[in-house]
């Protein structure tokens, strides 16, 4: 007795890529790369900007204190390199000190809205077509990813 094989064939299943430290670090890298790139063309690092669009988002005029004490919080780096960064935008003319607070100038205002005009486009196509319940879910994982390592950041540096 003779026994043949099925000629049917199952298209091989796909999986998606599990969403771990590699994967945000890649995405992160990549994202902050194009960025980068922008920034770049008007003599400013990452870090600055950081520095600077929280000044010019601020509400109210910051302290330097209060200004370290927010982006602290975004780049994980020490009172001492932030004050720096705020002497560097100072030279550039991008903050200026008034008083006990560092306001953003014109020039400042008018760097970060041209950076957030370079980059609309290019942030449109790499987030464009993405389902909703898609970004929601990655955004629900990643506030739960950085509140996770917030607080074990917090044991390691207490």
């Amino acid at each position: 007795m003779t026994t043949t094989a099925s000629a049917t064939t199952t298209a091989p299943a796909t999986t998606a890529p599990v969403a771990d430290a590699r994967a945000l670090g890649l995405a992160h890298y990549a994202a902050r790369g194009v960025l980068e790139h922008v920034l770049a063309r008007h003599a400013i690092t990452f870090q600055q900007q950081v520095v600077l669009r929280a000044a010019v988002t601020a509400d109210a005029p910051q302290t330097s204190d209060d200004l370290v004490t927010q982006v602290r919080g975004s780049l994980k780096t020490g009172p001492d390199d932030i004050r720096a960064m705020f002497d560097e935008l100072l030279a550039k003319q991008l903050l200026v000190a008034d008083g006990a607070h560092l306001r953003p100038t014109d020039a400042g205002r008018a760097l970060i809205a041209a950076v957030g005009t370079e980059t609309g486009p290019i942030s449109a196509r790499i987030w464009g077509g993405i389902p909703a319940e898609d970004l929601a879910a990655a955004g629900r994982v990643l506030a739960l990813v950085t509140e996770r390592a917030n607080a074990e950041l917090a044991e390691l540096t207490a």
